[in-house]
């Protein structure tokens, strides 16, 4: 396999980067709230500003961490009706269907899966009548959609995540 052709990740062949207990420590900070100060997490992980700051740098380019951002409460932001859509697809249809996913407003998420049906999407919008025209507008649309079910969320909880202080 050519180098430009190599899968993204930490190396060939591994899909987990090597992370000891300060790599996990400051992976559950940030988790805990991306906004902390380097000074912060430095001091509270026992470490240099410095090391810190080489640490984080290396879990970015290991695509450990993968970008910082806010986590959105999506019902005070206007996006009151959540759904999760099953899609059944043709099989070899997956990565243009993929694609003209991504690329649906108000799509938040898009997994491939096994099971009884092939693809499963979330979906946040302001109202029924948005969501309405993203599943039966944009999804159905798409080229190699055979068809589609929607799942009204009606309540949401967080759990909470791996745990990486162990």
């Amino acid at each position: 396999m050519a180098e430009k052709d190599s899968p993204p990740g930490p190396a060939s062949g591994r899909t987990a980067a090597s992370l000891d207990d300060i790599d996990r420590q400051i992976v559950g900070l940030l988790l805990k709230d991306g906004r902390v100060s380097v000074r912060a997490l430095a001091e509270q992980v026992h470490i240099s500003r410095a090391n810190a700051y080489t640490r984080i740098g290396r879990l970015v380019a290991e695509d450990v961490i993968s970008g910082f951002t806010a986590r959105l409460n999506p019902k005070r932001a206007g996006l009151g009706t959540s759904a999760y859509i099953t899609v059944t697809i043709e099989q070899n249809a997956w990565r243009d269907i993929s694609r003209e996913l991504r690329d649906i407003p108000y799509v938040e998420h898009v997994a491939l899966v096994g099971g009884d049906f092939d693809v499963l999407v979330l979906v946040r919008t302001p109202d029924n009548e948005a969501l309405r025209h993203v599943v039966l507008e944009r999804v159905q649309a798409i080229a190699g959609v055979r068809s589609s079910r929607t799942w009204l969320v009606f309540d949401e909880v967080r759990g909470p995540g791996a745990d990486w202080t162990t």
